[in-house]
């Protein structure tokens, strides 16, 4: 007999093993798995009776807190469809998502209340409005909610092709589109990541990243999965992370780009205390040599590089260890630990490609794009056949990432594709001259785009964030550059800046830095 792949089936299981193990911790909050279950049941029960049925929609608007993850097991096992919307946007972004989702009850931390309430009057289909934390007039309190209702409610079948979710993409440049995730693609993500990097009960979580952010790359699930606890962090900053790890004994924690940058040049005070043997994945752009020798070599941690995007559930890959890398040296397997690496076991096939769709010699210096077909694409963009078109073609999705793949089949982003310069008919990539940027001992961030080059059609141009109390000059960073690269990649332009524009999950917004203007000079 068979039964549908979903991520209630981790939870059915923690009700059974882990009711009385500490699940959940939120400041001074503290539940265990049977409380935090009761919990789920409890908005269940209250949500059907609101009226919400299987299918439709429940958007949440809040930070990493207990309410936020209990919406992740009330939601579907109801076989309604999650929400999560970044609460970093703006409430004209929330009105539309709100509204492209069709949701019917949005429910709001008390930080956001303010800014939901300015948009009213454009959200006709929403039925419920719930304050998760600071009720006000207007709103239904999320707690007393809860309380009130009762602990049983009507378990609809799940078909493990239902919709578990609906992540809407940070955007840069247009409207975000909205990534259907069924039961079936979040198990698999969850167990392909189980298989290749084991957790048990164990171990203690930190939630710097999102959990909005591609439903905290399942480990809203994972971590339920083998009965670990789930350590809320409201407010990611050094000093939190650092505190949380020592006092809570963090075991394993996620990193975004912006906070594995943020740890990796905390004051020398805070990295000098913190525990060792910490484990951390880190995902959503290519992080520098530099950066993994301090994390691993200083703190003594172990850091994974992991690669997806949120239409694939969003792991495809993984950067797996294998026997021979123990002999290497630190920056050796630096190096190695900077590549996205090999396909996780679950998810499915992942091929670069050239124009032609033949695939890139594995060589570690031609350069093609990914796609991958399997267990982790996503069923489509909600209401938007288009754009699922033309991102799934041939029964492949095609990721928009140029990369290269090594003769050991690791593959390696070099570029998105539209950032990939191309100067006086010589590729660079920018995440290749950033690398070697973030090397000057002045540099804390940097980012790298083509602008219009009148001799060259396009030429490179650095932003850069120094390091505070640093200084450094044009002509330094140039000449740094050209002492470790062919000197066609030497930024034509250095531009110092206070800080890089990023989306919200720690995306540098490249369009951004252009200003608007193309990166080819019209001829």
């Amino acid at each position: 007999m068979e039964t549908p792949l979903t991520p209630l089936e981790f939870a059915r299981r923690a009700r059974r093993l882990y009711a009385d193990r500490e699940a959940v911790v939120d400041g001074p909050l503290r539940l265990t798995y049977g409380q935090f279950f009761d919990r789920c049941d409890r908005w269940s029960a209250a949500l059907q009776e609101f009226g919400i049925q299987p299918g439709d929609r429940v958007a949440y608007i809040a930070p990493n807190t207990h309410a936020q993850l209990e919406s992740f097991y009330a939601v579907p096992q109801i076989g309604a469809v999650v929400v999560p919307i970044n609460y970093r946007l703006t409430a004209d972004d929330f009105a539309y998502i709100i509204n492209h989702s069709g949701a019917r009850i949005v429910c709001v931390h008390g930080d956001y209340l303010e800014m939901v309430d300015s948009i009213r009057g454009q959200l006709p289909g929403v039925a419920q409005f719930v304050a998760l934390e600071g009720a006000r007039e207007g709103w239904l309190d999320y707690e007393a909610t809860l309380a009130a209702a009762p602990a049983n409610f009507v378990r609809p079948a799940i078909d493990e092709r239902d919709l578990i979710s609906i992540n809407y993409t940070s955007g840069t440049t247009a409207r975000p589109k909205g990534v259907m995730i069924t039961h079936r693609n979040a198990y698999l993500n969850a167990v392909g990541t189980l298989a290749h990097h084991a957790m048990s009960p164990k171990d203690r979580y930190l939630w710097t990243l999102p959990m909005f952010h591609a439903n905290g790359w399942t480990f809203v699930w994972i971590v339920t999965a083998r009965g670990a606890a789930h350590v809320c962090l409201r407010r990611v900053e050094p000093r939190s992370i650092f505190d949380l790890i020592e006092h809570e004994r963090i075991s394993m924690f996620c990193a975004a780009p912006t906070v594995l940058i943020a740890i990796a040049n905390a004051p020398a005070e805070m990295r000098s205390q913190a525990p060792r043997g910490v484990r951390l994945f880190t995902a959503g752009a290519p992080p520098a040599a530099a950066t993994i020798e301090r994390i691993e070599g200083e703190l003594g941690w172990e850091l994974t590089q992991v690669y997806g995007l949120t239409e694939t559930s969003p792991f495809i890959t993984i950067c797996e260890p294998r026997p021979e890398h123990d002999l290497l040296s630190l920056p050796e397997r630096a190096a190695i630990k900077a590549r996205q690496g090999v396909e996780l076991i679950t998810s499915g096939e992942l091929r670069v490609v050239d124009l032609d769709g033949s695939e890139v010699p594995h060589d570690g210096a031609t350069i093609g794009e990914i796609v991958v077909r399997g267990n982790v694409v996503m069923k489509g963009y909600f209401n938007d056949p288009e754009a699922t078109a033309r991102a799934i073609r041939d029964g492949w999705f095609y990721t928009g990432d140029a990369a290269v793949v090594f003769p050991d089949g690791y593959a390696q982003i070099r570029d998105r594709l539209k950032d990939v310069i191309i100067s006086g008919g010589e590729n660079i990539s920018s995440v290749e001259v950033e690398g070697v940027l973030l090397r000057h001992p002045a540099v804390q961030e940097v980012a790298v785009v083509g602008m219009a080059h009148a001799r060259w059609g396009e030429a490179p141009h650095a932003f850069v964030v120094l390091r505070p109390g640093a200084e450094a000059t044009e002509a330094e960073m140039k000449q740094f550059v050209y002492d470790r690269l062919a000197h066609f990649k030497t930024p034509q332009w250095i531009t110092f800046v206070d800080e890089l524009p990023k989306t919200a999950t720690g995306k540098v917004q490249k369009y951004v830095l252009r200003g608007g203007r193309t990166a080819i000079a019209t001829q």
